[in-house]
């Protein structure tokens, strides 16, 4: 049975749900139909999921069969964005698959822990409406072995989690893109990642439509109403629905139904910035980038590319 020979690990809302969708588009690529199987994150039920939708695919077969349809595709992949964060997801992954293509996206840590809040209070599984709150709570949560969706702040110190997938594949076999490049300069990321993954390089995915795009329900309880009645994601539903719609008529209808989600809170900002400065400092050297943008405190949340 065939088993993915890439995956994309991370980070969350990093635009990897975006990037999932042009990979797919690629002829020579296979995505797993799932996004976000979670098989390798080696968590399973270690871990209290408030919301049970977001359990892991455990089983070995239940897993393989989400690549039964490939053919002759070169790269077959999957996009997990638990992968990076888990400390085994690299271990595992290298048994199952020793010479994977590793994918990182990263980004300003302190405004991904920002998007993950709105991703999840936008699907009703953030109890606290405010930010510096889930914050404060989140060291508890921890200790109550809340899954690791809800570690805003955590998750963010990237530089033991890029060295863990480094130390265990080599450079040779781990990419890192950074979220601002694959927002400027998508079509240039792609080109490079279809070097990367062995497929050709010309060719070139619809990039107009984004996915899993910031947002809060305009009304709660129309939203809740949605899910209640088969959208389980509501979000992802308008999304599906945008590309069938006469043009600017699916951005209307998302506009009607989520509000703009409020400012980062400076403060708040200010405060996970000196928090991770250490450890941005330290990524840098490991993969060769400036990261100096991500120290800066002026800089206001940008829309999401998704992930």
């Amino acid at each position: 049975m065939t088993m993915p020979n890439f995956f994309v690990v991370g980070a969350q809302k990093a635009g990897t749900t975006s990037l999932y969708h042009y990979l797919d588009q690629h002829p020579e690529v296979f995505m797993s139909p799932r996004k976000e199987p979670h098989f390798f994150e080696g968590m399973q039920d270690d871990y209290l999921r408030p919301d049970r939708r977001l359990a892991p695919v455990t089983d070995l077969g239940a897993y393989q069969s989400l690549f039964e349809e490939v053919r002759d595709e070169k790269a077959v992949g999957e996009a997990s964005t638990s992968y990076i964060y888990s400390q085994r997801s690299p271990e595992l992954i290298k048994w199952s698959s020793p010479d994977a293509k590793i994918i990182a996206v990263l980004r300003n840590p302190a405004d991904r822990a920002y998007s993950n809040f709105l991703h999840c209070v936008r699907g009703g599984r953030e109890p606290l409406d405010d930010f510096a709150e889930a914050l404060e709570a989140e060291e508890e949560r921890i200790k109550e072995r809340w899954a690791p969706l809800w570690y805003y702040k955590q998750k963010g110190f990237y530089h033991a989690q890029v060295k863990r997938y480094l130390d265990t594949f080599g450079r040779d076999q781990v990419k890192v893109y950074l979220y601002d490049d694959l927002g400027s300069g998508p079509l240039d990321v792609l080109r490079d990642m279809f070097a990367f993954l062995g497929v050709d390089e010309s060719f070139t995915p619809d990039l107009s439509v984004e996915h899993n795009t910031a947002g809060l329900p305009r009304n709660k309880w129309a939203y809740a109403l949605a899910k209640s009645l088969g959208a389980w994601n509501p979000a992802l539903k308008l999304e599906s629905l945008e590309r069938f719609l006469p043009a600017g008529s699916g951005r209307y209808v998302k506009s009607r139904f989520f509000a703009k989600p409020p400012p980062f809170p400076p403060e708040v900002r200010r405060q996970l910035i000196d928090s991770y400065t250490e450890d941005v400092l330290k990524l840098e050297k490991l993969i060769q980038r400036d990261l100096s943008d991500w120290l800066e405190s002026g800089m206001a949340i940008k829309a999401d590319a998704g992930g």
